[in-house]
């Protein structure tokens, strides 16, 4: 499903030739996430197979970016952001307390990158362009996610419950 995530927003924004809805702010926040996780994937040495799907997203984020600026008359404003995307890609490994602080605050950047999307949406009142079928995908992959931490939660109170009620071997006396 990540593999082709974004390739629904693609579409509906080639179709109507405008990325009248989508909302900047939203799309950088999101390409930033994308990118502190990818580079923390490659600093520890993760199996290539754990964060495969991060350079496809980060793919279809700088084409969606590069929509944007060229829908909006100017494709060189990409430039300046594009720039600082890779440079940050070296910052990030500078020092090992960079990329740690950056990876915690990922979900801040992602929850950041929804609401700006919803802002855009709730300001214009006008969903443009923006795919119904790409943000119903996104929430599959978290439903998915979900069902672990619940999974994780149910497991754990299991375990508290079984230790709690477990019966003390009696010493003979």
């Amino acid at each position: 499903v990540c593999a082709a995530l974004k390739l629904p927003q693609i579409s509906a924004v080639l179709a109507a030739r405008s990325a009248r809805g989508l909302s900047l702010p939203s799309l950088l926040l999101e390409l930033a996430g994308f990118l502190v996780f990818l580079r923390y994937q490659c600093y520890y040495g993760y199996p290539l197979l754990t964060y495969l799907e991060y350079p496809i997203l980060i793919a279809q984020d700088v084409i969606l970016l590069l929509c944007i600026f060229h829908f909006n008359g100017n494709v060189k404003q990409a430039t300046p952001y594009i720039a600082v995307l890779v440079s940050s890609w070296f910052v990030l490994a500078l020092q090992k307390w960079i990329i740690d602080l950056a990876m915690n605050l990922c979900t801040f950047i992602s929850a950041a990158s929804k609401f700006a999307q919803l802002q855009c949406l709730w300001k214009t009142r006008d969903s443009g362009t923006v795919s119904a079928l790409t943000w119903s995908l996104s929430s599959y992959t978290c439903a998915i996610l979900t069902r672990f931490v619940i999974m994780l939660a149910l497991n754990i109170w299991v375990t508290v419950t079984v230790l709690r009620y477990r019966k003390t071997a009696i010493k003979a006396e």
